[in-house]
């Protein structure tokens, strides 16, 4: 008889494999690398903060040392979204996702430009970027010299469809401000990223998943990755995994020796990045986030607010401010829960050098 897996069981898992009952000595590369990257399209704090949730020791210059070094990259990967992930990664992973970017375009773009020569513009897209990092307002402009009377922003969407564009320094470094400026992965890393059909299929990206997020049901590795078809790829990989079902009956992948601890297992209170892919990373994301509270954790305008975890699940919200963390449960924190919670707090703006202060505001 397969084994059921509850909610709390579940979320313990995911906790465990994201570091965030015990935090890691991993290095920052590693971290990322084991996360298959971090969601970055809000600049520059979600990727630190979630590198500082689950690294102890974890400093700012870490991780922008591996931005400057190019060890790691901003480009648009899971889901179409910008994702901070190793130069291997971005090599490996823009292609086996390109059907995720060419789905998104054909949505919002394509049917601007009827009848474009696409190749001709994204060659032409890539002698520009390549002379000099440009923002997609710029390159559009640009575009549209050689392309009259075509959209200027769906040109420049053409090429981020079409080229592996990374947004290059200082774009995304702690303390620092700079445009979303764009060149060719090629360019920035030196190599080119894998052609289509030459590189892993998505077989290892779903071991991949399961490793940073599992145990999951296919529709779990499709929410995150933006993929479709990932059913079949799991029922051909299933003789190798261990097979459990969730409490509404749904099929759950996992690798046999990854961790599942005790539900009861007592886990600290947690200070979550914005747009965290703890809270992203499933079609079904009751095991950390009850969905009472999804509405006030995700905007309609796309937003995901850094989150407070109590007992394993999203309790409330946070936001580092100029002068506070300020924190917001959404009930009542008991007095062990509220000193962790000032520490988690005083951590973050230990992080930040900010001479401020944890403010916990009344829940509700």
């Amino acid at each position: 008889m397969t084994e059921v897996l509850g909610p709390r069981a579940l979320g313990r898992a995911l906790l465990a494999r994201q570091h965030l009952i015990e935090r890691s000595a991993l290095s920052p590369a590693a971290m990322v690398e084991h996360l298959i990257g971090l969601q970055a399209q809000a600049v520059p704090d979600p990727p630190y903060l979630g590198l500082l949730a689950r690294i102890e020791g974890f400093r700012a210059q870490a991780l922008t040392g591996l931005l400057e070094t190019r060890a790691v990259v901003r480009v648009a990967l899971q889901r179409g979204t910008i994702h901070l992930v190793t130069a291997e990664d971005c090599r490996e992973l823009r292609p086996l996702l390109q059907p995720v970017l060419d789905r998104g375009y054909r949505a919002n773009w394509g049917k601007l430009l009827p009848g474009i020569d696409r190749a001709a513009v994204a060659a032409r897209a890539r002698e520009l970027v390549e002379a000099e990092p440009l923002t997609f307002q710029r390159l559009g402009e640009l575009l549209a010299e050689d392309f009259p009377g075509r959209d200027a922003a769906a040109l420049a969407q053409t090429a981020r469809c079409d080229l592996t564009l990374v947004q290059v320094p200082p774009r995304g470094l702690w303390g620092r401000s700079g445009p979303a400026a764009h060149t060719t992965a090629e360019h920035w890393l030196g190599t080119a990223a894998d052609r289509e059909g030459d590189g892993p299929g998505p077989e290892r990206l779903v071991l991949r998943y399961l490793a940073a997020f599992g145990p999951a049901t296919a529709a779990d590795a499709q929410k995150w990755s933006g993929l479709t078809g990932l059913g079949p790829v799991l029922k051909r990989l299933a003789p190798e995994l261990a097979v459990f079902r969730d409490e509404q009956g749904r099929v759950l992948y996992d690798l046999p020796q990854a961790p599942r601890p005790d539900p009861e297992l007592p886990v600290p209170v947690r200070l979550v990045a914005p747009f965290d892919n703890l809270v992203l990373a499933h079609a079904d994301r009751s095991r950390v986030l009850p969905e009472e509270y999804r509405p006030r954790v995700m905007t309609q305008n796309g937003l995901v607010a850094g989150t407070l975890l109590r007992d394993g699940l999203v309790a409330g919200l946070w936001r580092l401010e100029a002068d506070a963390v300020r924190i917001e449960p959404f009930a009542p924190l008991s007095a062990a829960e509220t000193g962790q919670a000032e520490a988690e707090g005083a951590r973050v703006l230990e992080f930040a050098g900010r001479p401020a202060r944890v403010v916990i505001a009344p829940a509700g």
